[in-house]
């Protein structure tokens, strides 16, 4: 993709029919602020620029039928959803629909090199599959707070040896097309927005519980990342003064007691010390205890494993209660590796809210888990990049 719109009004053409799909000229007319003959003037240079084609004839509106007009069916994004514990390829279409997607285990810690060797055949293996010849932009979501403007990660706690490394370039010139960073919860909060359960709202919190916990902030339907790119870092917000030492350093943050680095700890220490029998056999057989372990545990009714969710998802709630009372959004959306949890934590969570809120702020605030699952990263990714290249050079 080497063409970019030339203005505004190109742009929030190629926006609208990014997320609508095909629209017809007068369609497109009916949403954006242009004289008819201005707005054929800037149709017309996209069709030029190969951003957009003409598709078929529109629905008759009287008088002369008009031509559809859509995104280019050619353009390809590729989406990477890099998470602790595995990382996440997809490529969609101009219009983000999802045409193939890759998952595999990976290990952030192992640095940079060796993560993005996994990326980049991952990516591959998508290209040879015959889904795209090429990419046109690349979307990364990393997770741990970035340098947005620069796409670097800046000393984030569970990332060893990220600190600082060029992301955006570096994968810039192995993919051959533009690259754009953000934290991973960000792109979450993309991905729910365009094709999730947040489709509807302009201004929600996205809060994303996986090995650790981060929070997609939206605004008047943008993304706040803040000053320096570090805005939803609430896995950092003390709840217990003085209490477990946390892997940024500090002592008592949430991320300390709940996230699914957190809760496997908690279960292994359960399972040792005779509490959960369940969680006992399950570690004797595989030597390791996951968030996914307390879950099936939960399912079978043990009561040590309901109680580590539900006390994880008060703490949870008691922060996202502080964010409400602060932020007063229209929707909550929980989602993240540890969302398997399901109702018993999306239960705690909305307890304490609705508890230690104002009525003002929850009285109809709904708390949800998202709709996308793992899709929402790499959808949101895909998201970033099309807002950038849709957006005037």
């Amino acid at each position: 993709m080497t063409a970019r719109p030339a203005n505004a009004h190109q742009a929030r053409l190629l926006r609208l029919l990014r997320d609508q799909g095909p629209n017809s000229r007068a369609q497109l007319g009916d949403q954006v602020d242009l004289s008819r003959s201005k707005l054929a003037v800037e149709v017309d240079r996209l069709l030029d620029t190969g951003l957009v084609v003409a598709d078929g004839l529109a629905a008759s509106r009287g008088g002369r039928r008009s031509h559809n007009i859509r995104l280019a069916p050619s353009l390809r994004f590729l989406g990477v959803d890099i998470g602790a514990t595995s990382v996440d390829v997809a490529v969609t279409n101009a219009e983000l629909e999802v045409l193939g997607h890759l998952t595999q285990p990976m290990d952030v810690r192992a640095g940079p090199v060796a993560v993005f060797e996994q990326v980049l055949a991952l990516a591959a293996k998508l290209k040879d599959s015959g889904l795209a010849e090429g990419f046109d932009g690349a979307g990364i979501g990393v997770p741990g707070p970035v340098r947005f403007p620069e796409g670097v990660p800046v000393a984030p706690p569970i990332m060893p040896g990220w600190d600082g490394f060029p992301v955006r370039e570096a994968l810039s010139q192995e993919l051959g097309c533009p690259v754009m960073v953000d934290n991973d919860v960000n792109l979450m909060a993309l991905g729910e927005q365009h094709a999730g359960v947040a489709r509807t709202s302009q201004d929600f919190l996205c809060v994303k519980i996986g090995t650790g916990i981060g929070c997609g902030i939206v605004v008047g339907g943008e993304v706040y990342r803040g000053t320096t790119g570090s805005a939803g870092d609430i896995g950092h917000i003390q709840v217990e003064p003085n209490g477990r030492r946390c892997a940024c350093g500090n002592a008592g943050c949430l991320e300390a007691y709940f996230g699914g680095a957190a809760l496997a700890r908690d279960a292994e220490d359960a399972a040792r010390d005779g509490r959960s029998v369940t969680l006992a056999a399950r570690l004797e057989a595989a030597g390791a205890l996951a968030a996914s372990d307390v879950s099936v545990a939960a399912s079978a009714g043990d009561a040590t494993a309901l109680e580590l969710i539900k006390d994880g998802g008060t703490r949870t709630g008691q922060v996202i209660a502080g964010l409400v009372s602060f932020f007063n959004p229209g929707l909550v959306v929980i989602g993240g590796g540890v969302t398997g949890l399901g109702h018993t934590l999306l239960a705690a969570i909305r307890t304490q809210v609705y508890h230690q809120s104002l009525p003002l702020a929850t009285g109809n605030l709904p708390i949800v888990l998202g709709e996308l699952g793992p899709l929402a990263g790499v959808t949101g990714a895909a998201r970033l990049i099309s807002d950038h290249l849709f957006s005037p050079a």
